[in-house]
């Protein structure tokens, strides 16, 4: 049975955002990590794992390799690199689910804030004007 998965179109995510995605806990992700080296999330100023597009494509391509092909990690880290070696890394990914479908997801604000967007533009626009018309040595006593 093969089940497409669709990747929000977003440029990252968290661990928890990709565990959720792909349908695996966060420490397999981590484990994953430190035998596939090719998965290489950024970190965030807080310390919170980034993963880009490639790295859920490839994350998907290793669950596939793994859960329904039933390779070893080390089968699917020789599978990948052949894979890599003949230029079909990008096909093997799509065929993973990792490039179908792109979900857009629009953002509205709730109506509540957009009622009072007026509000909120006229306080800016005070502040800002407040701040041009002193120095900083006024504001600040410097």
């Amino acid at each position: 049975m093969t089940t497409t998965t669709k990747i929000p179109d977003r440029l990252y995510f968290r661990i928890g955002d990709v565990a959720e995605l792909i349908g695996v806990k966060p420490y397999v992700l981590r484990y994953w990590e430190s035998e596939f080296p090719m998965i290489a999330p950024e970190k965030s100023p807080s310390g919170q794992r980034v993963y880009r597009r490639t790295d859920v494509e490839t994350v998907m391509l290793i669950k596939q390799l793994l859960y329904t092909e039933r390779y070893s990690i080390e089968g699917a880290r020789k599978r990948i690199s052949e894979l890599r070696k003949h230029g079909e890394l990008k096909q093997a990914k799509k065929a993973a689910g990792g490039t179908a479908a792109v979900v857009a997801v629009p953002f509205s604000a709730p109506a509540s804030l957009g009622d009072r967007l007026p509000e909120f533009k006229a306080a800016l626009n005070e502040m800002r004007n407040f701040l041009s018309s002193h120095s900083i040595e006024t504001l600040f006593g410097a």
